[in-house]
């Protein structure tokens, strides 16, 4: 606990800001310094800023309720608290776009909860298990951005967090066509049923802009590095529905796949129980000793059941049969703001640490 790197945490009012401080409660590496939100927060002290906006079922951790918080476009005065910052704003894409690379900017590296940057072509996005070497991107963005020390890295959409590491897993076999419908939460719109009391007993076939990034944002994350940038795959092809339903957290997905060269059903199960990554190699902190997990059972995953598998950082997964039209088909599960969101943001934050891009300043 002694030494640990400073954090700053952007946007730390909202659902996503409020998940952070949870996670960060007693991590060994990492100590909360300095939160800061819109100017209408500022001044007033974490506990009153959210009085009343308190999301989690968790109690809010006794250490941030008298941390007075900061005006977030104040950019120096946070940056000069914190080695890196993790950032959760609720502002206009542009805006973010231009306080995130504000704060890079006084050398500050940035993990970004955001979408603002996702399709920035030198500012990875990572999900750590499976495209860490995106992270070598960073030496082209810093001297774009004319900084040392500083970056941007984000975490991709919660949605894509369910069947992307499952079908990352099956790589050999070369998927080509993948059809996915999710399933997801109604805290991937920072809500909870006391504030959306249209939801219960509800479903809604439509989240804005959420299908165009499960189908797209997975390819960059299969992309390669080409001269500075970030250049996304040409496969699979994938096409996505996405839809709003009545659960708290957890977002499940209903995938069908077709391979260039089909596996068996036994290899395909092996092969998830024994996937790991940098994350599980390095034993960081945040990392899930078992990523994914198969379940037998036909009723399986459950939202309720599964969605805190390995303290929300793992993927579940059951029902993997044959198709009459596609290969296989399967069913899996991942928590939203946590390897979603929060969590995943941090899993990439001690990856950055452990491979020395964020140090003390």
């Amino acid at each position: 606990m002694i030494n640990r790197l400073k954090v700053g945490i952007v946007g730390g009012t909202g659902m996503v800001g409020q998940r952070f401080i949870a996670l960060l409660e007693n991590h060994p590496w990492f100590e909360i310094v300095s939160i800061a939100a819109s100017a209408k927060s500022a001044g007033k002290t974490y506990e009153e800023a959210t009085s009343g906006r308190w999301k989690l079922s968790t109690a809010m951790p006794d250490f941030v309720k008298n941390i007075v918080v900061k005006d977030a476009s104040n950019v120096e005065e946070v940056a000069s608290e914190v080695d890196f910052i993790f950032c959760a704003v609720d502002m206009k894409k542009d805006e973010i776009k231009a306080l995130e690379e504000a704060y890079a900017k006084t050398g500050t590296p940035v993990v970004s909860n955001n979408s603002a940057h996702r399709w920035t072509p030198d500012v990875p996005m990572v999900i750590p298990e499976i495209n860490p070497g995106h992270l070598d991107v960073i030496e082209y963005q810093r001297k774009r951005l004319g900084t040392s020390t500083g970056f941007i890295a984000v975490k991709p959409n919660c949605s894509i967090q369910s069947y992307v590491p499952t079908l990352h897993a099956l790589k050999a076999f070369e998927p080509t066509q993948v059809v996915s419908c999710t399933y997801q939460a109604i805290s991937g719109a920072g809500k909870t049923f006391k504030d959306w009391p249209e939801m219960i007993d509800n479903v809604i076939p439509y989240i804005g802009g959420e299908e165009e990034k499960s189908e797209q944002e997975p390819l960059r994350i299969w992309g390669t590095i080409e001269n500075g940038a970030i250049v996304k795959a040409v496969s699979p092809i994938i096409t996505t529905q996405c839809i709003r339903v009545p659960v708290s957290d957890g977002h499940m997905a209903a995938t069908f796949v077709n391979f260039k060269n089909k596996p068996a059903k036994d290899e395909i199960i092996s092969l998830w129980r024994n996937f790991k990554g940098a994350p599980q190699e390095l034993n960081l902190p945040s990392a899930p000793k078992q990523f994914i997990t198969y379940f037998e059972e036909d009723n399986r995953p459950q939202t309720k059941l599964d969605r805190d598998m390995e303290n929300g950082m793992g993927v579940s997964v059951g029902r993997l049969r044959e198709d009459t039209l596609y290969h296989y088909k399967f069913v899996s599960l991942s928590h939203n703001t946590v390897r979603g969101a929060a969590g995943g943001a941090v899993l990439i934050a001690e990856l950055l640490k452990a491979q020395g891009y964020i140090n003390k300043k």
